[in-house]
């Protein structure tokens, strides 16, 4: 007989708008789900998405364009960032 532990759980309790409390309902019902899962799945894609703006950076064309160009070809170093470079350096042991 194998026996199956359950995965961890986390309790999450909110309260909410009655007139939400009875979208939610029907919208989980709609799609053949428990509000439970229908929650926690709604949960889940705004976490994604909230951590996904917060970690990704999105350029446009252009900003693309001038990244790579910066990239491939930087420009001269100017004497202001060099004396930064150096004291960074007398600050930094590697």
């Amino acid at each position: 007989m194998v026996q199956r532990t359950a995965s961890p759980t986390a309790r999450l309790e909110a309260r909410i708008d009655p007139d939400l409390h009875t979208a939610l309902k029907h919208a989980a019902a709609l799609q053949g789900r428990t509000m439970t899962d229908f929650v926690v799945s709604a949960l889940q894609d705004a976490v994604h998405r909230a951590l996904e703006s917060a970690t990704i950076i999105r350029l446009s064309v252009a900003d693309q364009e001038a990244f790579a160009k910066a990239l491939l070809s930087p420009p001269e170093e100017s004497p202001a960032l060099k004396r930064a470079f150096e004291r960074r350096n007398a600050l930094v042991r590697e």
